[in-house]
């Protein structure tokens, strides 16, 4: 039960399992009452002759009642999950109420138009039933997506983020020793790279399609990794190239300095990530940066955006690591 619970609304369970099977039962119940007022058998289809189609009461009435339990099984049922969203719910458990209503409602408008027949050919399906009972679904579907609350439930990111509100408030000096940045190329080295890639790509559109398309996708992929994201924490550095790919990774423990300076990304091998003369760079232009110094002897560059941005992070690096070798070189755990 308590793996349900985890991965399912319970609440939402019940009623996608139990209003099908009530408002059936219901069905069944109306249809039996005005049983002695309907002919034998029912007409189940009609054209425009009339009446085409027919079969017993019993059957009629209990395949349209399996048909009302299994489509507002069909559909409730997707908005029983967790794992999906909240709106995707709301909307699945509206349609799933509307549906069974609608279905509900063919069904005695179906019935209503033989009341009172001796013989089914000359029924009709009731237009009058089939309107007001259609409109009535279509409502409560809407106002059941509407006040439906798709509960979020305690996951492992609400956990983390609990853990996170109390290690800041246990220790107020957290936020300070924290920095999360991102640093991209100056806008005019995307324009010339739009015009180095696009202008000739368009030209090659009619003679060679495909090198026209790897041309574009080349200046896309070079335009992403001119961004980079950089992460500072008490465990130490990390920056990712494009956003998402990893390309540095130093403890706290392994810094020895922190500096900003202004550099020139061809003195560190060019624009992003490089080995030059013994130094890893990740640099998406010329200008500020921190380069810090690692007690094994190696040294790495990485842009800092704006010089106040790039001390910034320097002060940072530099805290953390005088904190870490205080505590005996063990940073803290990564999430």
């Amino acid at each position: 039960m308590g793996k349900i619970r985890d991965s399912a609304d319970v609440r939402a369970l019940r009623f996608a399992v139990g209003f099908p099977v009530v408002l059936a039962a219901a069905f069944v119940g109306c249809a039996l009452l005005i049983r002695p007022d309907l002919p034998e058998p029912l007409a189940v289809r009609w054209t425009d002759a009339g009446a085409a189609d027919f079969a017993p009461f019993g059957a009629v009435v209990a395949i349209g009642a399996a048909l009302i339990v299994v489509v507002g099984w069909a559909l409730l049922l997707q908005a029983v999950p967790l794992s999906r969203p909240a709106l995707m719910r709301r909307f699945m458990m509206g349609a799933g109420l509307a549906v069974s209503l609608f279905v509900t409602t063919v069904l005695a408008a179906m019935l209503v138009g033989q009341l009172g027949l001796p013989d089914a050919r000359g029924s009709r399906v009731d237009v009058a039933v089939l309107a007001m009972g259609s409109g009535a679904a279509l409502g409560l579907g809407v106002v059941m997506g509407l006040v439906f609350k798709a509960d979020e439930r305690w996951s492992a990111d609400d956990e983390r983020a609990v853990r996170e509100a109390l290690e800041r408030e246990l220790d107020p000096e957290l936020a300070r020793d924290s920095i999360s940045l991102w640093v991209h190329a100056r806008s005019s080295v995307f324009v010339m790279l739009g015009i180095a890639t696009l202008f000739p790509a368009a030209l090659l559109t009619i003679a060679v399609p495909w090198l026209a398309v790897l041309l574009v996708a080349v200046a896309v992929v070079a335009a992403v990794f001119l961004f980079a994201r950089v992460r500072v924490d008490r465990t130490g550095l990390r920056v990712f190239a494009a956003g998402v790919v990893p390309v540095m990774d130093v403890p706290a423990a392994a810094i020895e300095t922190a500096v900003p300076e202004l550099v020139k990304a061809a003195d560190y091998g060019g624009w992003g990530y490089r080995h030059h003369g013994g130094t890893t760079a990740m640099l998406v232009s010329s200008g500020p940066a921190v380069v810090v110094a690692r007690s094994d002897g190696h040294r790495l560059a990485v842009s800092g955006g704006s010089p106040a941005t790039a001390d910034n992070v320097a002060q940072v690096l530099t805290r953390v690591a005088a904190r870490a070798r205080r505590d005996g070189g063990a940073p803290p755990v990564r999430p």
